[in-house]
């Protein structure tokens, strides 16, 4: 068995964070597996010298309005597979996810919908939640043992958010979107990093307005999930409250494998 540290990071524009130290990051912790989320960017506007950094592989998927959502994924080895279009519509289009497939696991990139802009947008969110566990459980039953990162956009439960009353009738945390994450748990997929940390205070994403990361005024809702058969094997679930650059900071997990 061997240590795999992997990070997640919405970075909120590629272009924009690789001005803000990015590549020092990325330099510093030299993960197994990075994925980034919201990279606003098209294939052709990719950086040379975010194609290949320090010999890692990269993986793209591209929204087709410019400037919106899309994921990456680094990968040290290179995967069995990787997939980008799915049979649901909802999880092929707009560049949200990247599945990467590994002997011992398979590993889910995703950039889920935010629904806040407007009743149709928490709609799409909500059949994408729904589509992604479809899929998911559909993996299992074929005995595929699972990793899914990246922003959920939506924080779970109270201690999850600094104002959770303030904030129950905002898309982010409302009833509808909790309880989708009550039925990811209760299929049997784990929020890693509460096995490790019960406390409060622990956030992923501040708000740039009213000096809310200086204050931590913020909202947990960048994950990692497991299947039940993988949890054992985590050795530690952690969030880089520390690394600026984007208004999401990155969440890492280590896992022996």
């Amino acid at each position: 068995m061997k240590e795999i540290k992997i990070i997640s990071w919405n970075v909120n524009g590629l272009r924009a964070v690789l001005k803000k130290g990015f590549l020092d990051f990325f330099d510093m912790v030299r993960p197994d597996i990075l994925g980034i989320q919201e990279t606003k960017l098209q294939e052709s506007q990719l950086p040379d010298e975010i194609k290949a950094p320090f010999g890692y592989h990269s993986y793209w998927n591209y929204a087709e309005k410019k400037g919106y959502s899309g994921t990456g994924i680094f990968c040290k080895e290179v995967p069995k597979n990787v997939k980008t279009a799915f049979e649901s519509d909802h999880l092929t289009l707009e560049g949200r996810v990247i599945e990467v497939e590994y002997d011992q696991f398979t590993l889910f990139n995703i950039y889920f919908p935010n629904g806040q802009m407007s009743e149709d947008r928490l709609n799409y969110k909500m059949k994408f939640y729904d589509d992604c566990l479809d899929y998911f459980n559909g993996l299992r039953k074929q005995g595929k043992k699972l990793i899914i990162m990246g922003d959920v956009n939506t924080a779970h439960k109270e201690i999850d958010l600094r104002n959770p009353k303030a904030n129950e009738e905002n898309s982010g945390f409302l009833p509808i979107e909790r309880a989708w994450l009550d039925k990811l748990v209760g299929s049997g997929y784990v929020d890693t990093f509460r096995r490790f940390h019960d406390g409060p205070d622990h956030y992923t994403w501040w708000s740039y307005r009213f000096s809310s990361r200086e204050k931590n005024i913020g909202w947990r809702i960048d994950y990692f999930f497991v299947t039940e058969d993988l949890i054992e094997n985590v050795e530690d679930s952690y969030i880089l409250s520390d690394i600026y650059g984007s208004d999401h900071c990155p969440i890492g997990l280590r896992i022996r494998i």
